[in-house]
């Protein structure tokens, strides 16, 4: 399994039509990867006498991809953060 560990920022404001605070804009920060090594079921490519392998993540749906070819995303972080937050007028 491939891990990807990530920060996410949401920036959030307030406005008239929706007075409660909402995020406008997420960002996402890679911080950590983490390799699942190599692909351990290669599917096998036949086009005339031309054999080709491919791993499995290329072809096949995430259900039916090996260990090694799936990709895990876990949030390390999730900070939410309003513009006017520290701004002295």
């Amino acid at each position: 399994m491939t891990i990807h560990i990530v920060d996410i920022e949401h920036v959030l404001h307030t406005c008239p039509a929706e007075p409660e605070p909402h995020p406008y804009d997420t960002r996402r920060t890679v911080v950590h990867v983490i390799p699942g090594g190599p692909c351990r079921t290669p599917v096998t490519l036949r086009c005339g006498d031309v054999t080709t392998f491919i791993p499995c993540h290329r072809h096949e749906p995430a259900a039916r991809q090996c260990g090694a070819c799936r990709v895990i995303v876990s949030e390390r972080t999730i900070t939410n953060r309003h513009p006017d937050d520290g701004v002295a007028a």
